[in-house]
């Protein structure tokens, strides 16, 4: 009964921040606008090249759902491809309406619970597609501020800080990960001491039932570190797929701005640009990057849309990409949540 209540208030506090997060970012970015101007605009936006872009928010969630069941299918699990799907579109969704996205994994292993697969596995394909994810956001920051495209840093420009601080926090976590699989003990030893501090200064009482979690959690990455170095191959196939799938949401931003007219920069500078608010904006601890994401989206693309356009283009770009995606994430989170507690579990 403790338990569950404090289950519900955590839920309660959590909904009220993504309201409240959710109503600062309408007001930022709406006050003071004309939204019969704004709807004019929108009116103007093509549909087919919406349609597309939905295309290609369903393909960035299946994207997940292809790799975590070829993932499993390397650990001999033989689970259904519907079930993958499932997996992802409650990850998406839980992912999109936390603070860093700390409710995905946990909500996905729940499901895979559901189906029977070991928690160990789960864990660690889990975490394989954490790593790849966050890899590639890397890869692209790291890149960009590598090479230094002329056209892209100019519109970077007024939000560097907040890449830096991305690619930053990303390598810290991704290091983090890397350094749990490859280099556990040094990292239990540094866990260990933290814990350790509190426990001697203020005689912690939880101290002891958090080293045991611990102890538990490193025979969770022992086991990422065999898989890493037994699957070398397979991990640079999650990574080309992650790619694909990153590129596709990025690329909503893209057919949003020639839906309405602006032929404005290159294909693959938009994809970069919006990239580049993804790298800046993942690790910040608001659901779904929300508000921030705004008013970076802002400030890059009023330069390359127009004043009167790029407000227009946010709301398309934006409205798809994540605005659709927890919708069409939460209809099947309910379907799924639904067919696992009908007897006998999912309806494949």
């Amino acid at each position: 009964m403790v338990q569950s209540k404090k289950t519900y208030k955590k839920i309660l506090l959590e909904g009220l921040f993504l309201i409240g997060i959710l109503a600062l970012t309408l007001y930022s970015v709406f006050h003071e606008e004309n939204p019969v101007e704004i709807w004019g605009y929108l009116e103007q936006a093509q549909i087919g090249y919406l349609l597309f872009a939905v295309f290609l928010v369903i393909i960035f969630i299946l994207c997940e759902s292809v790799i975590i069941w070829y993932l499993m299918h390397t650990v001999g699990q033989k689970v259904v491809f519907i079930h993958c799907c499932l997996y992802s579109f409650v990850g998406f969704f839980f992912s999109a309406i936390t603070p860093s996205a700390s409710g995905g994994q946990p909500a996905q292993l729940y499901f895979m619970k559901k189906d029977k697969l070991p928690l160990a596995i789960s864990t660690l394909i889990l975490m394989v597609v954490t790593i790849t994810y966050k890899a590639v956001l890397i890869v692209l920051g790291v890149a960009v501020l590598i090479f230094r495209p002329s056209a892209v840093m100019y519109y970077l420009q007024p939000v560097m800080a907040w890449c830096y601080l991305g690619i930053i926090l990303n390598v810290i976590c991704v290091w983090g990960m890397l350094a749990l699989v490859f280099r556990p003990e040094l990292m239990y030893r540094l866990a260990q001491g933290v814990i350790d501090v509190p426990v001697r200064l203020f005689h912690w009482r939880s101290g002891k039932k958090y080293l045991e979690r611990l102890d538990r959690a490193m025979g969770k990455y022992s086991q990422a570190a065999v898989y890493f170095r037994n699957h070398k191959r397979v991990v640079l196939n999650v990574f080309v797929i992650t790619c694909f799938q990153r590129a596709c949401l990025f690329l909503v931003t893209a057919v949003a701005c020639r839906s309405l007219g602006i032929t404005e920069g290159s294909i693959g500078m938009l994809v970069i640009l919006q990239g580049m608010i993804s790298v800046a904006v993942d690790m910040l601890p608001l659901p779904g990057g929300m508000g921030i994401t705004e008013v970076l989206f802002l400030c890059i693309f009023t330069p390359l849309c127009g004043e009167n356009l790029t407000l227009p283009v946010l709301i398309l770009s934006r409205g798809i990409s994540y605005y659709t995606q927890v919708g069409i994430c939460g209809i099947m989170t309910a379907y799924a949540y639904i067919s696992a507690s009908v007897k006998g579990g999912y309806k494949a």
